[in-house]
């Protein structure tokens, strides 16, 4: 909550406790004799009030009961003239006591003077001017207390993760000062982890490392060049808005046990503190190339390996590794499937992919979302798209096209929901394929694979076991084709 939300809450609490200090006395049970009663007794409110009126030769008397501390402060304190006069009183029925002539009496001669008007007493307006006053301290203490306590207890968030992941002080005996990363991670596969450091590590490491440049941006937050100990780190610090983001692929990273060369290698999570702000931070290798969507944009493609599935696959989550290898990140909106006990685990993240790579079963809203192979079948759709945007960039017979993103020339630079679904799944249009593409045996084989990827009927779209065969026999149709 921002300082200008917190005023305003401020400012709203003063004048509710302001008015109900005005109205503090209650429901009173009054004598009502008027027009106004409707045949009714007795009447309820803040005040009782008996009254008398003079015009000409009528005199109406009325008794009844008044409501709301405006009406009330200026009736009651009304002088008596010779036309009317009011009195008011503060107990259950008072005002029946009240005869004609008492009132009667309130009435000033026309020979004598008005009466002074009805002062307040000295305490009653102390307790309106200082009231207010201490008021707004109190619930400025309070207001104060309670950020200083959220922001604490966010920061706490991340030790009780940790003492849930069994994390305790007493495993983490060795001084991380002097060692390098590949010896950190080195002991943490060893010690059987498998994923990422263990987590007092983890927490020391993200402590240690110092941001260099800003390398990338998107709805999840910032991407950094940081270094730790004079080694190249990569830093995603995700917005406020995003911790289920990061909390899932924090998750995923260290319980699943993702150690894989073509998986982005994870070092540390840590949830810390800079510049008055709660900052997420998320710690991988770094991979000076960037993603495969900045690489294809920059330089000709040679060579690829394929990525892993994870329901967002899009060229910006392939980073590409110095020597040219792809590795899957942004775990962020995974599923995880335990095929001893068949569980299928969605995470907690409302997110949904990105709209131009979406599926017709996601579109259209038809997707099975019980069943792990129904979010296989998404991802094989989105990695034909994939394989799309790098046969464009391929260099052959002296031809090479431009950067373009799926779909370029049929929906808008920031589709719709709508745009898509009208594309993929009432025209079912796919992606133009360019005549050269056939003239060259390779590309002519990536069209055919993409092409079985594109199926409007998830169940006839190709394994991901099937890919890796026929990109296996396309590869090795190239390496026959240069020794020969």
């Amino acid at each position: 909550m921002g300082p200008c939300s917190v005023h305003v809450l401020l400012l709203l609490l003063l004048q509710a406790l302001h008015t109900s200090a005005e109205d503090s006395e209650g429901q009173l049970a009054c004598l009502c004799e008027s027009l106004k009663c409707y045949g009714d007794t007795q009447c309820q409110g803040n005040r009782c009030f008996s009254s008398v009126k003079v015009s000409g030769d009528e005199v109406v008397f009325e008794h009844g009961c008044l409501k709301g501390s405006q009406k009330i402060r200026l009736l009651c304190s009304t002088t008596p003239s010779f036309q009317q006069a009011i009195y008011c009183c503060s107990e259950n029925m008072c005002n029946s006591n009240i005869t004609r002539s008492h009132l009667m009496s309130l009435l000033p001669l026309e020979n004598e003077p008005a009466g002074e008007p009805v002062r307040y007493r000295v305490e009653t307006l102390a307790l309106f001017v200082l009231g207010p006053v201490v008021v707004l301290a109190l619930l400025s203490v309070v207001s104060v207390l309670a950020c200083r306590r959220l922001h604490h207890g966010h920061l706490q968030r991340l030790q009780e993760f940790d003492t849930e992941q069994g994390a305790i002080d007493g495993l983490i005996t060795s001084n991380v000062g002097d060692s390098t990363l590949a010896d950190l991670l080195d002991h943490s596969c060893t010690s059987g982890s498998g994923s990422g450091l263990p987590f007092l590590v983890q927490r020391t490491v993200a402590r240690q490392i110092s941001l260099v440049e800003c390398v990338g941006k998107g709805r999840y937050g910032e991407v950094w060049r940081g270094q730790w100990q004079g080694e190249n780190v990569a830093v995603k610090i995700f917005s406020s808005r995003d911790e289920k983001s990061w909390f899932r692929e924090t998750e995923i990273y260290n319980t699943v046990l993702l150690r894989h060369e073509n998986i982005l290698g994870f070092m540390a999570s840590d949830m810390t503190s800079r510049n008055s702000s709660t900052q997420l931070w998320l710690i991988t290798h770094y991979h000076e190339n960037g993603s495969l969507y900045d690489y294809l944009q920059r330089l000709l493609w040679r060579q690829g390996k394929p990525a892993i599935a994870h329901r967002d696959l899009k060229s910006k989550n392939i980073l590409v590794t110095k020597d040219l290898r792809c590795c899957i990140a942004d775990l962020g909106l995974a599923v995880t499937h335990f095929q001893a006990d068949n569980l299928l685990d969605v995470g907690n993240n409302p997110k949904v992919g990105t709209k131009r790579y979406m599926a017709p079963e996601v579109l259209d809203e038809t997707i099975q979302t019980d069943c792990f192979d129904a979010y296989k079948r998404v991802d094989i759709w989105a990695f034909g798209l994939v394989l799309w945007e790098i046969a464009r960039r391929t260099y052959s017979n002296g031809i090479v096209e431009e950067y373009k993103p799926p779909f370029y020339d049929q929906v808008p630079n920031d589709p719709s929901f709508e745009d898509m679904r009208k594309v993929v799944c009432v025209e079912q249009q796919r992606p133009f394929i360019p005549n050269r593409w056939f003239s060259d045996p390779t590309l002519s084989a990536l069209v055919k694979l993409m092409k079985e990827c594109w199926y409007q009927n998830p169940s006839a779209r190709l394994t991901a076991l099937r890919i890796k065969k026929t990109l296996d026999k396309i590869h090795s149709s190239l390496e026959k084709g240069k020794e020969s």
